[in-house]
């Protein structure tokens, strides 16, 4: 496929979508599931026309899927808006670590009896479809900032967390097949892989985030700031905090997330409850109209997400599409299709259920948190990861193919269900939500 033919494609698709948006809300399927019907179209299973192979264009494809996934947990971190020490905060928890290990675990086992891998990439293959995807369950996350669901909270804090806890079973299973170094008795992927990279990504993010938002704050009292530079505020908190967690060794992933949460938090404090600023500057601030909006809450956030939400949908429809145009007829083996329904519907409800077992969940919201388990871009950059750190050929073109089924799949199943499912919810998913009243919240999450 063409330079040239690409661009018509992609643009094609852009203009259908924009111009038919309306109608589109009304069908009970994701915009996903469109890209991907497009790419698959012109791709090796129909049209031919066109053939992404992500094994010899690997390097590619990991900055792909690694800006997606950066800029998608950047705008979860936005989205979640309780304070840090409110109790809301305990179920996203539980689920990105607690029910993620669980998965990680009983994938492996999986991948060992079901795909006859070894004991290090069947883990490895654990850690690669184990965290939900913050690019593809945007329809069951936190939808703006007046969104106060404690469910899509819960979803949005885990696929922004769980990427803490699936990276270091990432570097073990790398290093069962010796392409990491894990030191004595594991020691060095305990103290650097596990402990230390996990709290030098936080850190870092959250010291970024918070200087971000301070900044912006002080030069705006200055008349020294626009509100159209809020716009690209965002790309570069992403690029420094995911920089910075790379120097000092930590997880950039969750910096990134923890650095759109930091600057959120930090931008509320200052503006709104305590630290509010002297009469004085309010009065200035909203005179001149571009650090508050209509409630008097703070602007420049709430700009950076819209801007970033604009750059996660059109990576979206790249990337998608690019996954049509790397499935095959024969990638569709019973063992793949296999694998991945087990995923679906027994290993995530288990681990969602084992994971979140004491807690005070109804029944509704219990369920559907154990099926909207998404995967997605965030599992196929892990893939790309695996693969640029040496990664044998063979075991590279089996895991491919089993991660492209189960995104694929994930696509269509979460895909189709999710409007119908989330609309049903938002019927009878009160009870839930009224529980939370009273819990200390920050931002604009209340309960």
């Amino acid at each position: 496929m063409s330079v040239e033919s690409w661009f018509l494609l992609i643009g094609a698709i852009l203009l259908v979508m924009a111009l038919s948006a309306s109608a589109l809300k009304r069908l009970p399927l994701t915009t996903a599931i469109i890209y991907l019907a497009a790419g698959t179209a012109i791709g090796p299973m129909a049209g031919g026309w066109f053939h992404f192979n992500p094994l010899k264009q690997s390097p590619l494809f990991e900055i792909i899927t690694e800006t997606a996934v950066l800029i998608s947990l950047y705008s979860a971190g936005l989205k979640c808006q309780a304070a840090i020490n409110s109790p809301l905060w305990r179920v996203p928890l539980r689920l990105a670590t607690l029910s993620v290990a669980l998965t990680v675990c009983l994938t492996a086992l999986l991948g060992m009896y079901l795909l006859n891998l070894s004991t290090g990439a069947a883990l490895l293959l654990g850690a690669i479809v184990a965290p939900t995807d913050p690019v593809l369950a945007t329809d069951v996350q936190v939808i703006d900032h007046r969104d106060r669901d404690r469910l899509r909270f819960s979803l949005t804090g885990e696929a922004g967390l769980n990427d803490g806890t699936a990276f270091p079973f990432v570097m073990l299973g790398l290093g069962l097949l010796g392409l990491h170094d894990l030191g004595v008795n594991l020691s060095r992927w305990i103290v650097m892989d596990l402990i230390w990279a996990t709290i030098a990504g936080v850190a870092s993010g959250a010291l970024l985030g918070m200087l971000t938002a301070y900044s912006a704050y002080r030069l705006r009292l200055l008349d020294m700031s626009s509100e159209y530079m809020d716009d690209f505020l965002g790309l570069g908190v992403i690029a420094l905090s995911y920089g910075t967690a790379l120097v000092v060794h930590g997880y950039g992933f969750l910096a990134v997330f923890t650095a759109g949460y930091a600057l959120h938090q930090t931008e509320f404090l200052l503006n709104g409850k305590s630290g509010r600023p002297s009469r004085q500057e309010l009065k200035r601030l909203k005179q001149r109209k571009s650090c508050y909006d209509r409630a008097g809450e703070s602007y420049v956030s709430r700009r950076s997400l819209f801007f970033n939400e604009q750059l996660e949908r059109l990576v979206e429809v790249v990337l998608i599409v690019l996954i049509g145009g790397m499935l095959f007829l024969n990638s569709w083996r019973f063992q793949y299709v296999s694998f991945a329904l087990v995923l679906f519907l027994l290993i995530r409800p288990l681990s969602v259920y084992l994971g979140l077992s004491g807690a005070s969940i109804p029944a509704a919201p219990l369920h559907l948190s154990a099926w909207f388990g998404v995967r997605g871009i965030g599992s196929l950059y892990y893939l790309m990861y695996a693969i640029q750190r040496g990664l044998p050929e063979a075991l590279a073109v089996k895991l491919i193919s089993v991660v492209l089924i189960t995104v694929t799949m994930s696509i269509l199943m979460h895909g189709i269900s999710v409007k119908p499912l989330m609309a049903w919810y938002s019927r009878n998913g009160r009870i839930w939500n009224r529980a939370a009243a009273g819990m200390a919240t920050g931002g604009n999450l209340s309960a």
